[in-house]
């Protein structure tokens, strides 16, 4: 995997998104000399339109993030590409526009880039095709040994096992005789060299699974093993890495206190995080100020109550703030005065109030929170304090959420669908640790792009 930011991202990932970067400016450039053609004008020369075919290019590939065609099922299904494909080109048609209106001369003329758009419909479809259909998923498999074959071990097998798993397993070892939830594992004793074992079955990296490590570590065939240019990782690593979260199960507190995460905290992320908070909020306030209205209005006509309702919640530090949103359940939602989790079609509900939720109208308001400073556009959603009191005695770690701000996105909402019970937050918790220990801008990126595809594909939302 390559490390972008302190973000794994996939080789394949990588190398795909680069292709079709390059396919993308390829079919602008391609659309520039057939408009030349038949407009019978000379098409100049490359440095006279670096700039519009840039902005195609890079508008259309911030469209193909955004939409989720680099996730897992993009990637495994030529189908679900295809219809995903489709609604990223006409979201980048979106994105040139504003820009276009933004910048004329930093976008390509109207004829031009239908002609563009054509093409890059044509030729992404191929790079998809060719890539499912002659590539295959195996060969961008990343070759793993593990060592251990207990309950651990077990747990990288059904990850492995997993739709649009991006390793395979090439053989566990078990390193004690107590190890036996693996049945195929091969006992260490039968081993003669472990180094040569690795090389032999060509794997590129050895990952720890052992239930006990305590005395165990066979570090003089760890150290042959890593002079032979095959990286040794440990569970807990290997997971977080594979999976965007820290594994509750397999993390203890020494491996946060020396991982080299946790700085969200650094004077110029927290800066410009805190400018972007602001411009973003106000823009998106003022554009979004008639789509409040309404959605209140329809709330009022819909049902009797207030517009509006405030909600204590558990911000950064731990510190109590109150939130605003556009009432979305009865006003009798909550009778016995004591919080209760929302559920799949949930009855409290109203009819605006689905349609709101849905489309994330009523979070709207929260955006005065953000100018305010008490929240960021990119965070951990932030929880009700009866909730917080009962996570954080069944939860480890649940209080360390709280070391950054709480946000409108964040890397749980487009990881993990709504929770509604302890066990969906020791999830989503996982994935917050994830954020607030990989923290970056580029990470933020990824989310505000994600999060497209969250509202407009809204599986989780309740």
């Amino acid at each position: 995997m390559f490390r972008l930011f302190k973000h794994y991202v996939p080789h394949a990932v990588v190398w795909l998104a680069l292709i079709e970067f390059l396919a993308l400016l390829g079919s602008a450039e391609a659309a520039w000399h057939i408009y030349a053609h038949f407009a019978d004008f000379d098409a100049g020369t490359l440095t006279g339109r670096w700039l519009p075919l840039t902005t195609f290019a890079l508008a259309n590939a911030l469209a193909l993030m955004a939409t989720g065609m680099y996730g897992s099922e993009a990637l495994r299904s030529m189908r679900f590409a295809t219809a995903r494909l489709l609604a990223a080109i006409s979201l980048g048609v979106i994105f040139l526009s504003v820009v276009g209106f933004l910048l004329p001369t930093a976008t390509l003329w109207r004829v031009n880039s239908l002609y563009a758009m054509a093409l890059a419909i044509a030729a992404l479809f191929l790079i998809r095709l060719g890539m499912t259909r002659v590539a295959g998923a195996e060969t961008f498999k990343r070759r793993i040994l593990v060592l251990g074959a207990g309950t651990r071990a077990a747990r990288l097998q059904a990850l492995a096992d997993a739709p649009g798993s991006g390793i395979a397993i090439v053989g566990f070892v078990a390193m004690s005789g107590i190890e036996r939830k693996v049945k195929d594992a091969v006992p260490r004793e039968a081993i003669d060299n472990l180094s040569e074992h690795v090389v032999a079955l060509g794997a590129g990296e050895v990952v720890l699974a052992m239930e006990e490590r305590r005395g165990a570590l066979p570090l003089a065939d760890l150290l042959r093993v890593k002079t032979a240019g095959v990286h040794v990782n440990d569970i807990a690593s290997f997971i977080e890495r594979e999976t965007g979260r820290v594994d509750l199960a397999t993390t203890n507190p020494s491996a946060l206190i020396f991982s080299d995460g946790f700085s969200a905290g650094q004077r110029i992320s927290r800066v410009g995080k805190r400018i972007f908070d602001i411009i973003a909020s106000i823009a998106v306030l003022v554009v979004g100020l008639p789509l409040i209205l309404i959605a209140a209005i329809a709330v009022k006509i819909d049902s009797r109550g207030p517009a509006f309702y405030g909600q204590s919640r558990v911000g950064l530090f731990g510190e109590p703030y109150r939130i605003w949103k556009i009432r979305s359940m009865r006003t009798d939602a909550e009778a016995a005065g004591q919080p209760v989790w929302a559920s799949e079609n949930d009855p409290r509900v109203t009819r605006v109030g689905h349609v709101i939720r849905k489309l994330r109208i009523d979070e709207l308001p929260q955006l005065w929170c953000v100018l305010k400073g008490e929240m960021s556009i990119v965070g951990p959603r932030p929880e009700r304090p009866g909730f917080v009191a009962e996570l954080e005695r069944e939860l480890s770690y649940y209080a360390e959420r709280h070391m950054v701000k709480p946000g409108l996105t964040g890397w749980a909402q487009i990881n993990y669908p709504y929770g509604a019970s302890v066990e969906d937050a020791r999830v989503k918790l996982e994935y917050d640790l994830y954020y607030a220990k990989n923290y970056s801008p580029f990470l933020d990126l990824l989310i505000l792009l994600q999060t497209v595809r969250v509202v407009l594909w809204p599986e989780g939302a309740r």
